[in-house]
């Protein structure tokens, strides 16, 4: 069993998913969707377990998904969280050493938060940029925070959501502090399902 502090949270399972050793990002938006206190979760892969030394430690377990996407959901304090995650087939340049690069969409019906979308890229971005994503022929701007992009607000999400469950493949482009372009490229195959799921155990209606 692996212990967490409260900020090293559900991305950090998604870490052991993948085999990264990076910590989540520190975005804004995600740690005010986190605030009521996202501890330690059970991807429910092998043994594996992440746990806060608390007595409403979540216990995540896998709902569904397909191909490359995954989803989950666990009880925080009794209020339901929800979330899919995937990883690229291919990032360019592949000579980069990058932390971990992955994309989530998260669900807190409670807090009235669905649709939270955001994407690590594996290094800090460079400050005052946007990341620039294409969803077949739909491209969306995504606020530069850190080591991930989010989008600006909820109707984003909810845009980009719909555009990744009905799209072929995603494309985001962004750019390191140190000027280093990267390009990551999803495979759109599975999200969908991985989508249904996490509506249906969070109670979100499309």
């Amino acid at each position: 069993m692996i212990f967490a502090t409260p900020i090293r949270i559900a991305r950090l399972a998604a870490d052991i998913a993948f085999g990264y050793g990076g910590a989540m990002s520190n975005a804004k938006r995600f740690r005010a969707a986190c605030a009521a206190g996202c501890f330690g979760i059970f991807l429910g892969i092998g043994s594996v377990a992440i746990a806060e030394g608390a007595t409403d430690a979540a216990t995540p377990e896998r709902i569904g998904g397909a191909k490359r996407w995954d989803a989950y959901s666990y009880s925080d304090k009794g209020a339901k969280v929800c979330y899919l995650l995937g990883r690229p087939e291919k990032s360019e340049p592949a000579n980069v050493k990058r932390g971990r690069v992955d994309a989530m969409i998260t669900h807190r019906p409670k807090e009235k938060s669905l649709n939270v979308v955001n994407f690590d890229v594996g290094y800090p971005l460079k400050p005052d940029t946007n990341a620039d994503l294409e969803v077949d022929e739909h491209k969306f701007s995504l606020f530069a925070d850190k080591d991930a992009a989010w989008a600006p607000d909820a109707a984003t999400d909810k845009a980009v959501t719909e555009a990744l469950a009905k799209g072929k493949r995603a494309v985001l482009k962004a750019s390191s502090a140190r000027g280093t372009a990267t390009t990551d490229i999803y495979s759109l195959d599975g999200l969908k399902e991985a989508l249904a799921a996490i509506d249906k155990a969070c109670g979100v209606k499309r």
